[in-house]
């Protein structure tokens, strides 16, 4: 049994199951090279590899494996040196040919790469290409656009809202939800009731809103809760630079102003949960049997979830937290206090905190979820030992024992510093009323002290010592 079990990626079994048709004649190589995003020719060689090794041919060969054609370390430094001390600022193809001459031969794409993963070289704009009118994807799944569209949907009888959608490219079916605005959880939850109910799309076509595209300073976004969603489900996300770039879904949003708001308005919906259910129960179904086409290919690109992907912790906020030395973190204005057991380096190290759709909170340490329980808001979780500079003029009350009870109390800790540097616990404050200690002078031996015998500026005294004298 062990013998017959394969390890294989998501990747690679996505890859099986675009291919599995392919083996059964159901399926033309040139739609899966599309779906793979491979040339034919690819398909055709993981074809032959199937069909004479199996399922494990799916496989790559070099897996665990250097590439064959991975240049040294030795090589990449010392390009790397001479291009930093004779040509900081050629570019990569005439450096690579001055480098040549030296004889260290290196490919123009491979110098480019290091180059700008060393950030010695920073790649030029092109100008824009002449673009034609783009066609729909062939496949159900392969191509779904996204987009929020704000309106006065319930034209002035109740609170401001903002529709969701999701539409495929290849047959026009949509998906769309009421939101109280355009959000990371509302985009979340609509991405978590497509999911579940068609599988998981091929790619996602959005603009380049806060929610999807983040702050960056180069051309490559930074990752934003959303995207790192897309990521971790295997959902290529692609920018829209412009909006007639998605034209589909803006016809959408158009079609819903004009027809969606008159229904609305017949049901006489005054808030978002009956305005859902107008969406649900009869606008989405009358759209998506009257204005869908049928798709070039009849096979579907959606993928099933994989029983390692926890939609419920996938679609959620996550931020990292550091661990105290106690076993607590602080998240949101508050103390929460992990318990038992304590995994090997839990204690300093980062969990995961995960606020998901349904309003749970739930803390992961690697692959591991936490137990907790909270302990309260910042500063009143918990008695902290208080700072000495700030502690009050406590006394300490007279001791039963103590036959003078006028003797004042001294006090419990080192009294704030006016004016001066301060004292440690071991020099106690002097009590009220004392007077304060002057500075003494400057300690000085007497006279007849043994160290006023002694001079550093005396003449030497040189002793005759004799070898072998006893």
């Amino acid at each position: 049994m062990e013998q017959d079990r394969i390890e294989m990626s998501q990747r690679e079994r996505d890859r099986l199951r675009v291919m599995s048709p392919v083996l059964q004649g159901r399926r033309k190589q040139v739609e899966a090279a599309r779906l793979l995003d491979l040339t034919t020719r690819q398909v055709r060689r993981i074809q032959r590899r199937l069909k004479a090794a199996g399922d494990i041919g799916i496989v790559h060969g070099l897996r665990g494996r250097a590439s064959n054609a991975r240049k040294s370390d030795d090589l990449r430094c010392a390009v790397l040196s001479a291009y930093r001390q004779n040509y900081p600022d050629f570019g990569p193809t005439l450096a690579a040919e001055k480098l040549a001459q030296q004889g260290l031969e290196v490919s123009v794409e491979t110098l480019r790469q290091w180059l700008l993963a060393e950030k010695l070289w920073q790649p030029k704009r092109h100008r824009d290409k002449h673009r034609s009118r783009r066609r729909r994807r062939e496949c159900f799944g392969e191509l779904v656009q996204g987009d929020g569209s704000h309106h006065d949907w319930l034209e002035g009888r109740g609170e401001p809202m903002v529709l969701l959608v999701m539409i495929d490219d290849a047959t026009s079916k949509v998906t769309a939800r009421f939101y109280p605005s355009e959000s990371t959880e509302g985009y979340m939850d609509l991405l978590g009731r497509y999911v579940r109910k068609h599988g998981r799309m091929v790619s996602l076509y959005t603009d380049r809103h806060s929610i999807f595209w983040g702050q960056a300073t180069g051309k490559q976004a930074a990752q934003t809760q959303f995207t790192r969603a897309l990521k971790e489900l295997e959902i290529e996300w692609i920018p829209a630079y412009s909006p007639q770039a998605k034209g589909r879904v803006e016809r959408f949003n158009g079609t819903a102003q004009n027809r969606l708001v008159k229904e609305l308005r017949l049901a006489g919906a005054t808030t978002m949960e009956e305005a859902n259910a107008v969406l649900d129960k009869i606008f989405l179904p009358l759209f998506n049997r009257r204005f869908t086409v049928r798709a070039v290919s009849p096979n579907n690109a959606h993928r099933p979830l994989h029983p390692s992907m926890d939609l419920g912790a996938i679609l959620s906020i996550q931020d990292k937290r550091k661990v105290a030395n106690d076993y607590t973190i602080q998240f949101d204005s508050q103390v929460y206090q992990l318990l038992p057991p304590a995994h090997p380096g839990l204690r300093g190290g980062w969990v995961i905190v995960e606020r998901r759709l349904d309003g749970t909170l739930h803390i992961r340490f690697k692959k591991h979820y936490l137990a907790y329980h909270q302990v309260g808001p910042v500063g009143q979780a918990g008695a902290l030992p208080p700072h000495p500079r700030r502690l009050s003029h406590v006394r300490r009350p007279a001791s039963k024992t103590t036959p003078c009870a006028a003797v004042p109390a001294q006090g419990l800790a080192v009294h704030p510093a006016v004016g001066r540097s301060g004292r440690t616990p071991a020099e106690p404050y002097p009590p009220s009323g004392a007077k304060k200690p002057t500075a003494a002078a400057p300690w000085r031996p007497d006279p007849q002290h043994p160290w006023r015998k002694f001079s550093l500026k005396g003449p030497r005294v040189k002793e005759d010592i004799s070898i072998g004298a006893k």
